[in-house]
């Protein structure tokens, strides 16, 4: 596999890991503590913490957390506004759009 497309698949899977984890921790709460929304979250954010170290392995911590967590706003947005549901109002989406602008400065230094 080509080093560049394992080192962002690493950082996608953080990513996706990161965004089910806030998902499920989300829809398990408010219930009963020990309910399987909230037990998949927690072992959610277990496996992303550890893609993550394999991430910061990789990559220097000024380049690695601005993008894995703008890339997780982004991706928690879009689930809380399509699967849960929630309104994202004008602001928000403004602040969606700055974020996605540094993301892309970062991205075009690296």
């Amino acid at each position: 596999m080509n080093n560049q497309l394992m080192l962002f698949s690493l950082i996608l899977i953080t990513v996706i890991l990161n965004t089910i984890a806030q998902s499920l921790l989300k829809l398990g709460s408010g219930q009963n503590p020990l309910n399987i929304y909230l037990m998949g979250g927690i072992l959610s954010y277990g496996l992303s913490t550890v893609f993550y170290i394999a991430v910061l392995s990789k990559f220097n911590l000024s380049f690695a957390y601005p993008v894995v967590i703008g890339l997780t706003i982004l991706a928690t947005t879009s689930v809380g506004a399509v699967i849960l549901q929630e309104k994202i109002s004008m602001n928000h989406g403004i602040g969606i759009g700055l974020i996605l602008a540094g993301i892309s400065a970062i991205l075009l230094k690296k």
